[in-house]
């Protein structure tokens, strides 16, 4: 174990619980836990523990990790809970909310083939059980619903239907939402298929590809 890396990440959560962005244990554990060193490029690893977006190729970024702990939180996978990710990137969102889940519980989907290579050696090598495919995210995953939660790391002008769909009744959706202007968005999924919205901060995210 690397003890530089794993200061920096200790201190890297300290300061995100003392700024306010963390207040769940189990999201702190999860944010220590994971080596974000480990899906990050060479040249970025100096940085990986800084709080800020990181450029990951193909014109995509990993979430700095305030968001990643943030959307953590308020999405509150249960310690049961199947979660569909849309937007893989490098795979470190999905390993943080893979700290959350029971093992074998996290199914993502990303459109750019070469982030999806990338990822499933990062996941496998570091032992995570996360099922990635390549795909259009506005479709989720159908083969593995109902879920009990998804989150995208993308964002769409609306949430898609069909990931509306394959989220249970009582289950939660959080996505960043629009385009020049975004806004992380709740749903919360109701019977019938309807669904109760909460909007939080404005946020910055890559657009959603494909559709």
């Amino acid at each position: 174990m690397n003890t530089t890396h794993t200061e920096a990440r200790e201190a890297m959560v300290e300061r995100l619980r003392r700024r306010g962005y963390v207040d769940d244990d189990r999201v702190a554990e999860a944010l220590r836990s994971v080596p974000r060193h480990e899906f990050v490029p060479e040249g970025q690893r100096s940085n990986a523990y800084a709080d800020r977006p990181l450029s990951i190729g193909s014109d995509q970024t990993v979430s700095a990790p305030h968001m990643v702990g943030m959307m953590t939180e308020l999405l509150d996978p249960a310690l049961d809970d199947r979660v569909l990710e849309v937007g893989t990137g490098c795979g470190y969102h999905a390993a943080v909310t893979a700290e959350t889940v029971p093992e074998g519980h996290v199914y993502s989907v990303e459109y750019v083939q070469g982030l999806v290579d990338r990822a499933r050696e990062t996941l496998s090598r570091l032992g995570y059980d996360i099922r990635v495919r390549t795909g259009d995210g506005h479709e989720g995953w159908p083969e593995h619903a109902p879920y009990d939660a998804a989150y995208l790391t993308c964002a769409p002008e609306e949430v898609p239907d069909p990931i509306v769909e394959q989220v249970r009744a009582g289950g939660r959706i959080l996505a960043p939402v629009g385009s020049v202007r975004q806004e992380l968005v709740l749903l919360r999924v109701r019977s019938g298929g309807d669904t109760e919205r909460e909007t939080f901060a404005g946020v910055r995210f890559v657009p959603m590809q494909g559709g």
